[in-house]
């Protein structure tokens, strides 16, 4: 499982033209998208989340649990692109639909047990992200 986090000041995932999910915290909050490949696990989701919620990365100090930052979860199955051969990415590493879907929504709820105002995509969809980048700050965490 890899989670590509930025720190962001708004963001937004758009389905359809509708917003589906929506962050606009008063300080800064976080997006995270999130990708699954084979052998993931549910304890996996739930460790990246608590790393994820204690990471001091709002600045030295603070963390997202320190603040209540909100955080905009979104698949993002292109985390595991292998660009290694051709012009064409091979997706191979990405877990399919029906493992990652579950695991996504478990990294989504693993947050909000610890205490974050957690927002969604709609995993599947095509979806339009908008986002303001603060800093500008992206960080990958894996395990």
């Amino acid at each position: 499982m890899r989670v590509l986090v930025q720190r962001v000041s708004s963001a937004q995932v758009r389905v359809d033209g509708k917003v589906v999910g929506s962050i606009e915290p008063a300080g800064q909050g976080l997006l995270a998208l999130v990708g699954v490949t084979h052998g993931d696990e549910p304890v996996t989701a739930q460790r990246l989340a608590e790393k994820l919620w204690q990471l001091r990365i709002l600045d030295e100090q603070r963390s997202a649990a320190d603040v209540g930052a909100p955080i905009l979860v979104v698949s993002q199955f292109t985390l595991y692109a292998d660009t290694a051969k051709g012009r064409r990415p091979s997706w191979n590493a990405a877990a399919p639909g029906a493992v990652a879907e579950p695991l996504v929504a478990a990294f989504a709820e693993a947050l909000r047990s610890l205490g974050a105002h957690v927002e969604t995509g709609e995993f599947g969809a095509h979806m339009a992200v908008e986002l303001v980048n603060d800093g500008p700050v992206t960080v990958l965490l894996e395990l």
